[in-house]
Parts: C-alpha cells; structure tokens; sequence
C-alpha cells in the first residue's frame, strides 16, 4: 500500500470513530495542563491511526497531539486527531483529522478529513493539491490570483494571541488594508486559502501537529507557508500562509517577527 492510499485509510478510520460522537454529544470534556480541552474521542482516534501506523510502517516514527512522539525515524506521520476541538465539544462542524508525513522537515503528503462537513482535502509533493465533498469526484485545487491587499480576504484566529506576540497594532493595520476579514479558523483558514476563497490565512501560536498536514496542501495548491518571521513550513511556532503573491507584503505588514519561544513538539 502507498502512502497515500493508507493516508486515506487512517482518514477513514478517523472519521468512523470522531463522526459517531460528534453527532451524538456523547463524550465527556476534561482539560490539558495547557488549559485546552480534550476529550476521549481524540485519544480514541490517536490510538487507533497509532496502532494502524505501527502495522503498516513500523519502521517510521510518529508525532501525536494527545500521545508524544515514538520513534526516531526521520521519516515521521504527524497527527492531529481533532483539530478544532473546542469546535468538535459545542457542536460546531469545523473540526478535522490532520495527518501528515516528513522526511526529515520535507512534506510528503498532507491529509485533512471534516466528516461534519462532509470534505477532504489531500496533496501529494509534486502532485498538485486535491479535494472531494460527500459523493462527488476529487478535484485539483489553487490558490486565488488576487495580487492586491485591497482587494484581497483574510481568515485569522482571535485577536488576544496577536496582542501576546506583540502585533496587534500592526495586526489590526493590516485588517483595515484589506478587502475582507473573516475568522473561519483553524485547519478551514488553510483549506479556503488552498481552494482559492480566501487569500492570507494566519495563527499567532500553533503546534507542529497543527500545521503540519496544512503544508503540503498549501504548497501544492500554489501558495505560501512560513510563520510570521518568514521560516518555511511548520516549524516555526506559527503560521502565515497566502496565495504567493501576497506573502512578502503581509509579512512586511506584521514587521516579520517571530514567534516568542518556538513550541517543543516542532523538534525534528
């Protein structure tokens, strides 16, 4: 089996556990020592592409939200279980399973599966990026052509994490050069931006398991990723993201800075 083909299966093994529950409202809530929630329906679905993985590609490691990292291989699946938990706990449909795989800090492959919304969007390197709703065909996706900020759509995370990396100011300038602000938020900013809706998407402080799957997908529709000091792919701590074309502009905007300390789980 490819790598791809059992990225679509640990998709499929995801969503036949995370869907049930979500539908249901039938899972209990507790919260991390990092006061965010979990619930066992992220563990459930971590374990299960864990247990799924050690079968398949034994010899490659693994890097989960909810469990660690296993292994030392640098060829390394990156998983988000639910991504958009907070989302997944109060009904809203905008949450997913992310899963990716590296050689080394080289995207693979990228995975995001919404079974309340019905979509996946996947990327191969070098195959273009893809994605499918309940029932129809896949199709190749891009990002827009829009090369203006005026008239160009952002999708962004709460304002407070922009205030504790010390932007804010320049954050909100940049808000009022352009066209459109919306707060689609987490992996959705990234899927919009790949299929063209939206055009810069960012997040002041993320993790590697939350970006990771995003990257292939972006890159491969055409677009840009790097954190807000302008270092590529998903190690940096945070995430700028556009259709190319805007990137330089909108990191000039924010003052290209970095993020305060880099996150742990962005070891390689």
């Amino acid at each position: 089996m490819n790598d791809l083909d059992l990225a679509t299966e640990l998709a499929d093994l995801a969503d036949s556990i995370s869907y049930r529950h979500f539908a249901a409202q039938d899972f209990t809530v507790e919260t991390k020592p990092d006061l965010t929630p979990v619930t066992e329906c992220d563990r459930a679905v971590e374990s299960a592409i864990m247990e799924r993985l050690h079968r398949e590609r034994p010899d490659d490691s693994v890097l989960g939200e909810e469990f660690g990292s296993h292994g030392s291989s640098p060829r390394r699946w990156i998983i988000d279980p639910i991504d958009g938990t907070k989302n997944f706990v109060r009904g809203v449909p905008i949450w997913a399973t992310l899963i990716s795989l590296y050689d080394g800090e080289t995207p693979i492959l990228g995975m995001v599966s919404a079974p309340a919304l019905g979509r996946r969007w996947w990327a191969q390197a070098g195959q273009g990026a893809f994605t499918s709703a309940l029932g129809e065909a896949a199709k190749r996706i891009h990002v827009s052509d829009v090369d203006s900020l005026g008239d160009a759509s952002m999708s962004y995370a709460s304002l407070s994490g922009w205030k504790a990396l010390g932007v804010l100011d320049e954050f909100l300038l940049l808000c009022e050069s352009l066209w459109r602000t919306r707060g689609y938020g987490d992996f959705y900013s990234y899927m919009l931006l790949a299929e063209g809706a939206v055009d810069i998407a960012c997040e002041p402080e993320l993790e590697l398991y939350d970006m990771g799957a995003l990257v292939p997908i972006v890159l491969e529709a055409g677009g840009t990723f790097t954190n807000t000091a302008g270092v590529s792919g998903p190690f940096g701590g945070n995430a700028l993201a556009s259709n190319s074309r805007l990137h330089e502009r909108t990191l000039d905007s924010l003052g290209r800075i970095a993020p305060a300390a880099p996150p742990a789980h962005t070891q390689v």
